[in-house]
């Protein structure tokens, strides 16, 4: 594919960015984010919740743990798809990284990444990276490092 091709299917010029609301959870884990487990059974909506126990499965790194994670950040992804369709979003378009209650969606969205391509699924790796990249630059600088 030519980059001139590329740009012109990822392109979000002239889509409305999506910000999200407040994540219910996010406050939560900034108090006492050692009860993790317990905020996100409160609060299971939260993609912030999913996507900070995928990555600390990921830290751990053990095949357990990154089937631990890849199941986590799904849930957090699909999570915050749902609530990017509540919010307007129509299926593309930019997720602003700068809008705080979207990190926890596109935390999620690089954590099924990473956790993907640890499990072979190439494609879903790729997919996802693109995914963000489309989504906020800016996250995927700040995640991809």
């Amino acid at each position: 594919m030519t980059e001139a091709h590329r740009n012109l299917l990822s392109s979000n010029a002239g889509t409305p960015e999506t910000r999200l609301p407040e994540d219910p959870a996010a406050a939560e884990v900034e108090a006492d984010g050692t009860r993790l487990v317990e905020i996100v059974g409160r609060h299971p909506a939260s993609s912030l919740g999913w996507a900070l126990l995928a990555e600390l499965a990921l830290d751990r790194n053990t095949p357990e743990d990154t089937i631990r994670a890849y199941a986590f950040a799904r849930t957090g992804y699909h999570r915050g798809l749902d609530a990017l369709r509540r919010a307007g979003w129509r299926g593309s378009g930019p997720v602003p990284w700068e809008h705080l209650p979207n990190r926890g969606f596109l935390r999620a969205l690089w954590a099924l990444s990473v956790a993907a391509g640890r499990i072979g699924e190439t494609e879903e790796r790729e997919r996802c990276a693109q995914f963000l990249r489309d989504s906020s630059e800016t996250a995927y600088g700040e995640l991809a490092g």
